[in-house]
């Protein structure tokens, strides 16, 4: 017989503390202003056929608040695959295997074809890294909590300034340390247009600032260097491993492109 003890229940069994979707909307407000730049080297997969120029790819990805974001993507052997850059709705990408330049707004990007859909699938999974995925203003927001996560909804904004009576654009799932560890883009009628999974998080250089505290604690900022993204329309999947990842240093205007 056992006396004197006490049975622990498991961290994953204990009820989550109370956090509120301004506290989490907040935090996201947060997580981007402390992030002005970010320059990276990365290695892809890519599944599926959402691309046809390759199947694995090394990268670079510059980027430079609020708005400039430039994608550079070779072949193992070095071989320049695609030049992506983009700034608010305006783009311009180069194939140079193919000698192909593709400029103008976003929204017109259907002569691009497939590469419309990856580029716009690749600017998505970047989110969490630029810190480009928090909440606008007017934005209705709903937390719920589900399966020892907190989720997100986050609503378009309607002319009454609420849009819970639609489907939600988004959702972001949070985990116990308040990092954003999934976010779903949902379509007009509330279907996934791509599910993206953050992991192997780290924290920014030394030096760097930190959260603000939500409830006791005191949230250090992440980023995570593996990603995950599976194309909701089922054309395939892209797995995103970063080797580097800089933020708030300097970058040269010739490392973001031209638009013209």
């Amino acid at each position: 017989m056992l006396t004197g003890c006490t049975l622990m229940t498991p961290r994953e069994e204990l009820p989550l503390r109370k956090v509120t979707a301004q506290e989490l909307t907040a935090l996201l407000h947060h997580r981007e202003a402390a992030i002005q730049s970010v320059k990276g080297l990365f290695s892809a997969k890519v599944r599926g056929g959402l691309i046809p120029i390759a199947s694995r790819v090394e990268g670079a990805v510059y980027y430079r608040r609020p708005n400039a974001l430039r994608l550079r993507g070779f072949t193992p052997l070095g071989s320049e695959l695609f030049d992506f850059v983009q700034a608010d709705d305006l783009y311009k990408l180069r194939l140079p295997l193919e000698g192909k330049t593709y400029a103008g707004h976003r929204s017109d990007m259907k002569d691009v074809g497939r590469l419309a859909r990856f580029s716009q699938l690749s600017v998505w999974a970047l989110g969490s890294v630029l810190g480009t995925n928090s909440v606008a203003r007017d934005e209705a927001v709903k937390v719920i909590e589900e399966k020892g996560r907190y989720r997100l909804d986050v609503y378009a904004p309607t002319a009454e300034g609420t849009g819970s009576s639609r489907p939600p654009i988004r959702r972001l799932w949070f985990d116990r340390r308040l990092l954003v560890v999934q976010e779903d883009w949902l379509g007009s009628s509330g279907e996934v247009e791509a599910t993206i999974q953050y992991d192997d998080f780290r924290p920014l250089e030394e030096g760097s600032v930190r959260a603000q505290a939500v409830g006791d604690e005191d949230i250090r900022l992440f980023r995570p260097f593996k990603i995950s993204l599976e194309d909701g329309r089922g054309q395939g999947s892209v797995q995103v491993i970063f080797h580097e990842m800089h933020h708030n240093q300097a970058i040269r205007v010739e490392d973001l492109g031209q638009l013209s």
